[in-house]
């Protein structure tokens, strides 16, 4: 199934209207959907690298509309609707271990994190915001910043190196982001139970 859905989604890549399936599929995969939107937005911008910030631009708007529809199914509607999406991908357990001792810092954490390298999905993330009741402000500021960068970092590489990058990302830059984002979960587990007690 996933293996179709993939196909899928690449071949939206080649039809006229795939800026608008762009802006479906990042919406979709911050709430509901599992193919990122990456597997739409790296053909597109190497078919038309002028393009390739536009193409970010959509993703990353789209992306945070659809991570704050993730934020209300987990704030109004978590039981008749969040946690059926959950049990269908199978990402229920993750979701009771995150929620358990959440905290405001360690919710924008992991949107970072699941922003910048899907560590861990970012449809979890959006759910357990809002089941948390993250401030919805701060919950948007942090979507823009973490899927911004992760859209128009790509967009960069593109627009720079061109087709010969494009292995590169495919294969490495999801193992490269998960270091970082790992780095970055170290940090602040090191700053909250260390440096301030």
């Amino acid at each position: 199934m996933l293996r179709r859905l993939y196909d899928w989604t690449m071949s939206l890549a080649r039809r006229k209207s795939a800026e608008v399936w762009l802006a479906i599929i990042a919406f979709v995969e911050s709430s509901i959907f599992l193919v990122p939107a990456d597997v739409l937005f790296l053909p597109m911008s190497l078919a038309k690298p002028e393009r390739a910030w536009r193409y970010a631009l959509t993703a990353t708007v789209a992306s945070v509309l659809g991570g704050v529809a993730g934020w209300a199914l987990g704030y109004y509607a978590f039981e008749a609707i969040a946690k059926p999406i959950l049990i269908f991908y199978g990402k229920l357990d993750a979701f009771n271990q995150m929620s358990a001792g959440v905290t405001y810092g360690w919710v924008v954490l992991l949107l970072v994190t699941s922003g910048l390298a899907h560590l861990p999905p970012i449809k979890v993330v959006t759910i357990l915001s809002g089941v948390a009741h993250i401030d919805l402000g701060l919950f948007i500021i942090s979507a823009i910043v973490a899927r911004g960068a992760r859209f128009f970092f790509l967009a960069f590489l593109l627009r720079r190196y061109g087709e010969s990058i494009r292995h590169f990302i495919e294969k490495r830059l999801g193992q490269i982001t998960m270091a970082a984002a790992a780095v970055l979960i170290l940090l602040y587990i090191l700053f909250h139970y260390v440096l301030a007690h």
